[in-house]
């Protein structure tokens, strides 16, 4: 079986990998008939990369949420789901060409960490990566780790969508990223819905996080180095929301917060486990 959801896995980042070359193909050439396409195989890699989580659990006997590639596997599916809602909502299949290399850099990624996992498991057997130490044998596992899934693909699209914001002054007039490409004020609200979404769900993540650390480590807050940048990227995104509601704060600048929002939310992530080990590091 962990044979079988390997295979799954390579056939999600295919997918992935097709759908950004549809994407590219859709803005290059403009036939509409190609972002219909993109837009199947994106639904198809969502398919597959969902059966390969689930799949992954049955093999792990336990929520597949627990270390590095099951994360990042997971953090992807969230940017390709949350992505192919906005661009399903709002009719907007540019989107895609924007999304789909973020998403594919994000499956590329679990990648690496799946091929670290496959030699963990050669040289000490799969109870290795199946059994969980103590602190994440929790009810409290699921709930924290999806809510953070959830923010960061929410985060994701926002920061596709602020960099077509930036660039949308560069793009002709009347031809077609005029006619295929919102005007910037809805671009800035639809960027503004996808922060608002993140912000809930990533105030929900660390405040359960919090209750998971008292009980796990007999503390709420320990300055953890993963709990300091969740901090500093959910005050960032505070900041923009607060200034959206009070100041009317809206454009270039708002763009860029979602821009810095997001590098934030890649090194609380990936720097963090890279850089600044700490309680948070699981291999």
């Amino acid at each position: 079986m962990n044979r079988a959801e390997s295979i799954l896995f390579l056939v999600t980042l295919a997918l992935h990998f097709v759908t950004m070359l549809l994407s590219f193909f859709y803005v290059a050439v403009k036939k509409p008939v190609l972002s219909k396409l993109a837009i199947r195989v994106q639904l198809a890699a969502l398919l597959v990369h969902t059966a390969a989580i689930v799949l992954r659990g049955i093999v792990m006997g336990r929520l597949p949420m627990a270390n590095q590639y099951e994360f990042s596997t997971a953090f992807s599916w969230a940017l390709a789901l949350v992505s192919l809602i906005f661009i399903l909502k709002f009719n907007f299949p540019v989107l895609g060409a924007f999304a789909s290399p973020v998403t594919l850099l994000l499956a590329v990624y679990a990648g690496v960490q799946k091929l670290n996992e496959l030699r963990v498991i050669e040289a000490n057997g799969i109870d290795s990566i199946r059994n969980l130490m103590p602190a994440l044998r929790s009810s409290w596992l699921g709930i924290h780790v999806s809510t953070v899934i959830i923010a960061y693909g929410a985060f994701g699209v926002s920061f596709v969508l602020s960099l077509i914001f930036l660039l949308r002054d560069k793009m002709k007039e009347n031809g077609f990223w005029d006619t295929h490409i919102p005007k910037k004020e809805k671009l800035d609200t639809i960027s503004y819905r996808c922060v608002s979404l993140g912000m809930m769900f990533l105030t929900v993540t660390i405040g359960i996080g919090g209750v998971w650390a008292e009980n796990a480590w007999g503390s709420y807050w320990s300055w953890d180095p993963k709990e300091t940048w969740a901090l500093v990227t959910w005050v960032i995104y505070l900041v923009y929301l607060h200034l959206r509601i009070r100041k009317g704060w809206s454009g270039r600048t708002a763009a860029l917060f979602g821009v810095a929002g997001f590098v934030c939310v890649l090194f609380t992530y990936i720097g963090v486990n890279t850089l600044l080990p700490g309680l948070h590091s699981y291999k």
